[in-house]
C-alpha cells in the first residue's frame, strides 16, 4: 500500500497531467514531418518519450531543489521538504522514467536513441540553470521547445532546419510565461541567491520581457506556417493563439499575481491544444 501511496503522490508531484503543454507541439512537429499523420507506432513512441522525459525533468526538479524548496514558504509542502517522500524514491523515479525514455526513443529510430542522452541533459539542466544564470526562463523554454524538433527526427530520421522554427517559437513562449510564473518568487530568490529576471530586474520589467518573448513567438508561428506552406486553417488557428495570449496577459499584472495559475495552468494548455488542432486540420484537409 505504501509503494502505491508513493506512487500516487509522486504523479501529484510531477504534475503528469501538465504534460499537455509540450505535447501538442511535438505532436505538431511529427504531423509536419509526415505531411499528414504518422504511423501509429510512432505517434505512440513519441508520447511515450514525451511524457518518459518530462516525468523524469519534474521529478529531478523536486530532488534538486528539494532544500530551497524548503525555505520558501510557497513550496515548503511539496513532497519532499514536506516529508510524503524521500529524496531516494524521487531519486530512484528519475531514474526509471529516464530509462524508460531511452528505451521509448530507441523504439522510434537509430537517431533517437544517440540522441536520447542529449536531450535528457537539456530538461534535466534546466533544474540547475537558476542557480548561475537570471536566464534560465529561457533553458526552461529551450528544454520544452527541443519537443518538436525530436518528434520530427522520431519521424525522418533526420533533421529539417525548418522545424528549428518550431522550437523556437516555443522556446519563447516557455520562457515568457515561466518568467510570469517566477515573478510569485521574485523576493524569496533575491534572499536565497537565486537568479531569475523579476528579482535580477524587478516584476514590471519580467511582464514586459514576457510580452516581447510572446510576441516573438507570434512572428516564428507566421514564418512557420509560411516556411510549411500552411494554410487557412493554420492561420487561423495562430490567430487563436494570439487572443488566448492577449487573455493570458489581460488576466494578470505586476499588481495582481492572484490568478496567476489559472494563466500558467489552464492557458498555455489551451494555447498548445488549439494550435495543434488547427495545423492538424490544415495538414489533414489538404491530403
Amino acid at each position: 500500500m505504501a509503494f502505491f501511496r508513493n506512487v500516487g503522490v509522486t504523479l501529484e508531484m510531477i504534475k503528469w497531467e501538465h504534460s499537455v503543454f509540450a505535447l501538442p507541439f511535438a505532436l505538431t512537429g511529427a504531423m509536419l514531418a509526415a505531411h499528414g499523420l504518422p504511423s501509429l507506432v510512432q505517434i505512440l513512441w513519441i508520447i511515450v518519450c514525451m511524457v518518459s522525459a518530462r516525468s523524469a525533468a519534474m521529478a529531478f526538479n523536486r530532488w534538486a531543489d528539494a532544500s530551497l524548496d524548503a525555505e520558501n514558504p510557497r513550496t515548503a509542502m511539496r513532497a519532499i521538504p514536506a516529508g510524503h517522500l524521500s529524496r531516494g524514491f524521487v531519486g530512484g523515479f528519475t531514474v526509471l522514467m529516464a530509462a524508460l525514455f531511452i528505451f521509448a526513443a530507441s523504439r522510434l529510430n537509430h537517431l533517437t536513441l544517440l540522441l536520447s542522452p542529449v536531450a535528457l541533459a537539456v530538461v534535466l539542466a534546466y533544474s540547475y540553470a537558476k542557480r548561475f544564470t537570471r536566464w534560465s526562463h529561457l533553458v526552461l523554454g529551450v528544454a520544452l521547445g527541443i519537443a518538436p524538433a525530436a518528434a520530427w527526427i522520431a519521424v525522418r530520421g533526420s533533421l529539417d532546419p525548418r522545424i528549428v522554427i518550431l522550437t523556437a517559437a516555443v522556446m519563447f513562449w516557455v520562457a515568457g510565461f515561466d518568467l510570469l510564473y517566477a515573478c510569485q518568487d521574485a523576493g524569496h530568490d533575491r534572499q536565497a541567491g537565486l537568479f531569475s529576471v523579476p528579482a535580477t530586474y524587478g516584476v514590471v520589467a519580467a511582464f514586459w520581457i514576457a510580452r516581447i518573448f510572446h510576441l516573438v513567438m507570434i512572428g516564428l508561428l507566421i514564418l512557420l506556417a509560411r516556411e510549411f506552406h500552411l494554410g487557412v486553417a493554420a492561420m487561423i488557428g495562430i490567430g487563436a493563439v494570439v487572443a488566448l495570449l492577449a487573455y493570458e496577459h489581460s488576466i494578470v499584472s505586476p499588481r495582481n499575481l492572484s490568478r496567476l495559475n489559472a494563466a500558467f495552468f489552464t492557458m498555455n494548455g489551451v494555447i498548445s491544444v488549439v494550435f495543434f488542432l488547427f495545423v492538424a486540420a490544415d495538414l489533414l484537409m489538404r491530403r
